[in-house]
């Protein structure tokens, strides 16, 4: 089975069928590349995502009633069909992102992977058996939630809508699922291909829209069990005030801002290489993980900082379909201003820019396609003062800021001094530095001598202020399951 990669207009999936809006809306997709419209999707409303949920409810009994093994395999079939499909689904994911080929590709091939690794899970969810009393049996076993809702967010769409959707529906959970309004169209597409996997109607819906009418729709719905939410930290207080009034549970992946610290005995040139994988060609610095804090021992600093110059001056910026390209434009107009504002904003704080700093037309010849693109070039940004507003919010583009340090004591303080605490990174030849710093740092992901490298088979979550979900790793559908004990008296 294809799917249509010549449609203008993309369509709903709500029971099986897909659909417009109820209100007969719709909202402009722009290719970020060149600033052009290039797709339109339906401006969802409260009542699509009630037929949604509504769908998902008459769904559930068959489907988590149906043996594990059944359950797995359609999700090995959903993983062989994106994998038949992979050319095209990460073409249109990149035209709706700007997400460059190198990372697209291997990043929606590695979903299909991690659908294939929940399909296994399905088949290992137990209960216990506790003797608490002889004249009971006693045990408990574990259920899904029932109907749940999965918002998901514009900077990785494609991957986490098949790495989550699948390990929610391998527990027999059934779904709706809100994408981004700005990067919807390659969800969209990819679900044609979920019935045609062995996937019963109703088991995942799709509802597209803005997030104050079909995201705040689906969180406040009375029949969703459950929230999981991929995105900023300030949207996620949102979604926990909104779930309130239902006492839904809620899975949150929230913002960043990593530290990713160079020690002045690292290997400095494979040091360089990961600071520069960690937040330029990270999806243009638009990724939770990405490492925008860059804590350089000041006896290399200056050093440091010229190696990185180096590197970040011959990347290639521009067609993000493009194998040749390193990095692509920022996902949207509105992302695009963002960035700019914290351009200006380090200045007059008094932050010195190192390299970088120009944007749109600046970066491209006259008549360039390009040129009316959303593109940043690599910047960093220089302060002794770990303060600034640069240091400490979230930018989420190509934007780091470097920062030196005294010592190892030094270096966890400035690293620790955050409200965030998603990921870190460690660049130094000593090993017994590196374990005492992952033990030391405040976060949920510490890379030693590599950095943004993430597997399905390990846990992913962050500390603090980047949330309280965790996926991947064998205890992923755990997240998609409740706790039920039974008592059973027979005197």
């Amino acid at each position: 089975m294809t799917i249509r990669e010549e449609a203008i207009d993309y369509l709903q999936l709500i029971d099986g069928e897909l659909r417009r809006a109820h209100d007969g809306g719709w909202i402009e997709t722009v290719n970020p590349a060149s600033g052009q419209v290039w797709a339109r999707i339906p401006a969802g409303t409260a009542d699509d995502v009630d037929d949604a949920v509504r769908a998902a409810r008459a769904a559930l009994d068959p489907w988590r009633s149906l043996p594990a093994a059944a359950r797995a395999a359609a999700l090995h079939a959903w993983a062989a069909t994106v994998r038949e499909n992979l050319d095209i689904l990460w073409r249109l994911d990149a035209t709706g992102n700007g997400r460059a080929r190198r990372e697209a590709e291997p990043a929606i091939a590695g979903a299909a992977s991690q659908i294939d690794f929940h399909a296994g899970l399905a088949e290992t969810i137990t209960g216990d058996t506790v003797l608490v009393s002889e004249t009971a049996t006693t045990y408990s076993i574990r259920e899904p939630y029932g109907v749940v809702g999965l918002i998901i967010p514009w900077n990785a769409p494609l991957a986490m809508f098949l790495a989550k959707v699948s390990a929610a529906i391998a527990a027999g959970n059934t779904i709706v699922v809100k994408p981004p309004e700005r990067a919807s169209v390659s969800v969209l597409a990819a679900a044609q291909l979920i019935e045609k996997a062995g996937i019963p109607p109703g088991v995942v819906n799709v509802v597209t829209g803005e997030g104050a009418t079909a995201g705040e729709a689906l969180v406040k719905h009375p029949d969703v069990r459950k929230i999981s939410f991929t995105g900023s930290t300030a949207t996620g207080r949102r979604i926990t005030e909104n779930s309130v009034l239902n006492v839904k549970a809620l899975a949150l992946e929230l913002g960043g801002k990593s530290p990713n610290i160079v020690f002045a005995d690292a290997d400095l040139d494979q040091a360089a290489a990961g600071v520069v994988a960690g937040i330029y060609t990270a999806s243009a610095g638009q990724a939770c993980i990405a490492g925008s804090r860059i804590l350089i021992q000041k006896s290399i600093f200056d050093e440091f900082v010229e190696r990185l110059r180096a590197r970040a001056s011959a990347m290639v910026l521009g067609d993000p379909l493009d194998a040749g390209t390193d990095m692509g434009p920022l996902a949207f107009d509105g992302q695009y201003q963002k960035v700019r504002e914290y351009l200006e904003s380090g200045r007059e704080e008094g932050a010195t820019i190192a390299f970088g700093g120009r944007y749109g037309r600046a970066l491209f010849p006259a008549g360039s396609p390009f040129a009316d693109g959303y593109f940043v070039e690599p910047t960093l940004f220089l302060t002794e003062d770990p303060h600034l507003r640069v240091c400490r919010e979230e930018i989420f583009g190509p934007v780091a800021v470097a920062i030196p340090f005294a010592d190892e004591d030094d270096a966890v303080r400035v690293a620790n001094d955050s409200g965030y605490g998603l990921a870190a990174g460690v660049w130094t030849q000593n090993l017994a530095r590196g374990h005492r710093m992952t033990r030391r740092l405040e976060a949920g992901t510490v890379w030693v001598n590599t950095y943004r490298r993430l597997h399905w088979a390990l846990p992913f979550g962050g500390q603090k202020e980047s949330g309280n979900g965790i996926s991947n790793g064998p205890g992923t559908l755990d997240e998609w399951l409740e706790h039920k004990s039974v008592w059973i008296e027979h005197g």
